[in-house]
């Protein structure tokens, strides 16, 4: 029940992660539903409320669970902790740690302090989220720059479709908001999707779904490319039908 409240948890709040869910093979799920139930849970955090001190509380109680289950205490009853425990390894409680703790900057409406904070932030959000997944799935150290590779570049994809709500929210999500500098950035995020799309034939196939929600990265990314101005316009999105081809296909292959 409580892996059936996580996929729920997930249907509701990220369709995108849900729908890449079900196009894995069954085994998996138990693994990544609790996973992106968990990263739902950490990123709402910030929003929830308008007192930045109580979003901090929020963090922490995560941050709090996580560490517990690091430690290799019962988790706390709580429809995800007790399938997030189950579904990874205590080694990777650091790294869910560096993910909530990114989560601070969602709280503020400071700019990144420059390109490698933001770096670090797609890094520690997407790229922990998708290295832990593929862990628990099998993946071996030897194809960590790969799959972070792939998670960074899906991981801008994703910031960039965000653009228009941060502005709103009032947040500067962007170090160079100019054409040329999403240009820039789409490029950069492109360049390093492809390098470990290069490299995925070395990720065992168990461990592939993990990279499954990346799978609209690609052609949104050259979306931003060609196009910068559709950034700012909330028109990254991909047509319905292609989305759930590129899917099938990806389900079919198990490769992006």
């Amino acid at each position: 029940m409580s892996l059936q409240a996580c996929a729920e948890l997930v249907e509701r709040g990220d369709p995108d992660r849900f729908m890449a869910t079900m196009a894995a093979p069954p085994p998996t799920r138990a693994v990544l539903f609790p996973l992106y139930a968990f990263n739902l849970e950490v990123a709402r955090a910030p929003w929830v409320a308008s007192e930045p001190m109580i979003a901090e509380m929020r963090l922490q109680f995560w941050r709090d669970v996580v560490e517990e289950i690091g430690q290799g205490k019962p988790p706390r009853a709580h429809e995800v902790l007790e399938p997030l425990a189950q579904a990874i390894q205590s080694e990777n409680a650091a790294l869910l740690d560096d993910l909530i703790a990114a989560r601070r900057w969602d709280i503020y409406r400071d700019a990144f302090e420059d390109e490698a904070h933001f770096d670090r932030y797609i890094d520690a959000t997407a790229g922990n989220l998708a290295w832990v997944a593929a862990r628990a799935l099998g993946a071996a150290d030897e194809v960590e720059t790969a799959i972070r590779d792939m998670a960074w570049g899906g991981g801008v994809a994703g910031f960039l479709r965000a653009v228009p709500e941060l502005e709103t929210r009032g947040r500067v999500p962007l170090l160079d908001g100019r054409p040329e500098g999403v240009k820039a950035l789409a490029d950069r995020a492109l360049t390093r999707f492809r390098q470990g799309k290069a490299a995925q034939s070395a990720i065992p196939a168990a461990a592939r779904p993990a990279l499954y929600a990346f799978w609209q990265a690609e052609p949104i990314l050259k979306a931003a490319l060609a196009n910068p101005l559709c950034v700012a316009d909330g028109a990254l999105a991909v047509s319905e039908f292609a989305r759930r081809a590129r899917l099938l296909l990806v389900s079919l292959t198990g490769r992006l």
